[in-house]
């Protein structure tokens, strides 16, 4: 006899997550009519804080101008460009220091010194050392992502059960073998997690990364919104980074859908 007792739940579950992209917008939609509803009924002038409609407008007339698609472009390549060192760099340390006792000794305190330090500390030295153009901005991005990428695959390097590895050498399976069938399946979702919390980093950088001379890109729009006193153009620069920042991860997180559909977890099921 078929147990229905779940059935309905899990079909409701089911069409849910069809349309999960839509409820992800009832808070954002909420607080924009909400704050909107504010402004027109006077409880709030809008002067600094716009309402929604002001800042669609402000989207739109950038966008018509060609100046808000340029201003993007030039913030997607950097943090592309940064996103791409600082992952190479974070898997070859992690890598390393997760699998190689002798390593960790030598790097890992270096390394999580130098994750203490400030983002905005590295701004001077960058700039003397590569100078106020592309390199500065792009290296200050690098060392964004490097750190979640370095420590997530570390700490899931280490982390793999040790029965699993003693089972691979029953088997007797070479280095690279233990690498592609044991250790590398069982990283891997700690690994993208790392890795999408360096692309979210990588976005916080680049901001500061903008602020330092840079001539375009959504933080150059800030500052120039700020300089000349438009909060609708500042608001709707905030709005081009986090609308970006959703779409890179979600596209990061589509490309590596395909190597987790062996993952039985909870979320498949919730």
């Amino acid at each position: 006899m078929v147990d229905t007792s779940l059935a309905a739940p899990r079909s409701v579950v089911r069409r849910l997550g069809g349309t999960g992209w839509a409820l992800g917008l009832i808070l954002p939609l909420g607080l924009g009519i909400l704050w909107e509803a504010a402004v027109a009924v006077g409880l709030n002038s809008g002067r600094l804080l716009p309402p929604p409609s002001a800042v669609a407008g402000t989207l739109w007339s950038l966008w018509q101008g060609g100046v808000l698609a340029d201003h993007a472009l030039a913030t997607l390549g950097r943090v592309g460009a940064g996103f791409g060192l600082g992952v190479a760099a974070g898997t070859l340390a992690g890598a390393l220091t997760g699998y190689s006792r002798l390593a960790s000794r030598l790097l890992d305190p270096s390394l999580q010194a130098l994750r203490a330090i400030p983002s905005i500390a590295w701004v001077p030295l960058f700039i003397l050392w590569f100078g106020i153009f592309e390199t500065s901005k792009i290296v200050l991005i690098a060392v964004g992502v490097f750190f979640p990428v370095y420590l997530g695959l570390m700490a899931a390097i280490r982390s793999v059960d040790r029965r699993i590895v003693e089972v691979g050498r029953i088997y007797r399976l070479s280095g690279p073998a233990m690498v592609g069938r044991i250790l590398l399946p069982a990283v891997l979702p700690a690994y993208v997690t790392a890795l999408r919390s360096g692309l979210g980093l990588g976005w916080m950088f680049v901001v500061a990364a903008e602020f330092m001379g840079a001539s375009e890109g959504l933080g150059y729009l800030l500052i120039d919104g700020q300089q000349l006193g438009k909060p609708g153009q500042i608001v709707a620069a905030i709005i081009a980074f986090a609308l970006l920042g959703k779409a890179t991860d979600s596209l990061l997180g589509w490309i590596s859908a395909p190597f987790l559909r062996w993952e039985d977890g909870f979320a498949r099921h919730h």
